[in-house]
């Protein structure tokens, strides 16, 4: 049975909400360094009987910060909230970051906010972590009103695996490198982008390989090129193989990155469906051919090699 969780996108949580255990940051990915710090808070809520709390934000506030950032995330905040059903959380405060939320002084953030709103009894950051006006907060701040309002912060030391920190940005940047492999594994799951299929040109269906077409909005865009995929469409739940390419389909000359999802066995017209997209495998880097028909041959091969490929 799948836990139900409960979404604030302000402060007006329920009382029996308050008083938890807060986890804050914009857990971008859900990795298995994640993974690690709530595998620590589900043990102090077993120990406390307190609720576990997740305090992210929308968007990233590195996005909100730097304007000319637009494909970054790893994933979107239905993914985000899939996942942490999964992680025992009960429920998830969903800020939106704006400039007014960016200017709030950083004791207010802790008194008015924390204290006050949320009534925080343990807070977990990681050590980077800063909030307030001008990002003038850190740990330490958190750290020196831990007597004052009768609250604990804890700061878990980073998941390393061989030598490396597990973080969101080594996992874009293995994404971005066509890395899929180390990233999902990672990941602890395949990455996986979620949109709404889109009419395009239809350039897929007059070569003979009809595609649904989704947008990559703010998502990371991994090394261009033809992926093994699985496809939920999630109007109806039901999971279908497929193979995708993401790139500019320079074949045709165009120059917008689109994902192009081909369903194998799927006849189906799902325009304004919404679908999620997850990358098994990456297949080959996406290159411009001297003609349709040697575009088409290659297509065969990689559906032919996708189709081999334990999905």
């Amino acid at each position: 049975m799948v836990k139900k969780i409960n979404l604030y996108k302000n402060f007006n949580i329920k009382n029996n909400d308050k008083g938890s255990i807060i986890l804050i940051g914009s857990f971008d990915g859900l990795h298995l360094g994640h993974r690690k710090l709530f595998e620590r808070a589900k043990k102090l809520k077993s120990k406390s009987k307190l609720k576990i709390g997740v305090f992210t934000f929308d968007p990233i506030p590195k996005m909100f910060f730097s304007k000319g950032l637009v494909n970054y995330r790893i994933s979107n905040l239905n993914e985000k909230i899939r996942i942490l059903k999964n992680f025992n959380v009960d429920f998830v405060i969903n800020q939106k970051f704006n400039k007014k939320f960016s200017k709030i002084k950083c004791n207010d953030f802790i008194k008015n906010i924390l204290i006050q709103k949320i009534g925080m009894k343990y807070i977990y950051v990681s050590n980077n972590f800063k909030f307030g006006n001008k990002r003038e907060g850190d740990v330490k701040l958190l750290q020196k009103y831990q007597k004052t309002y009768n609250y604990k912060v804890i700061k878990p030391s980073p998941l390393k695996i061989k030598n490396k920190v597990i973080s969101s940005s080594l996992i874009r940047k293995l994404l971005q490198d066509g890395n899929l492999n180390t990233a999902n594994k990672y990941l602890d799951r395949l990455w996986t982008v979620e949109g709404i299929v889109k009419k395009g040109r239809q350039l897929g269906k007059t070569i003979g390989f009809p595609t649904c077409n989704i947008e990559m909005q703010n998502y990371v865009i991994s090394k261009l090129g033809v992926y093994a995929v699985k496809v939920n469409l999630l109007s109806d739940n039901k999971i279908y193989k497929g193979i995708a390419n993401l790139g500019i389909r320079p074949t045709f000359n165009q120059k917008k990155i689109l994902l192009e999802v081909n369903i194998f066995n799927f006849n189906k017209k799902i325009y304004g469906k919404r679908i999620r997209v997850e990358f098994v495998k990456f297949i080959r880097g996406e290159k411009k051919f001297k003609n349709i028909n040697y575009l088409k041959k290659q297509i065969k091969l990689d559906i032919k090699k996708a189709k081999k490929i334990n999905l």
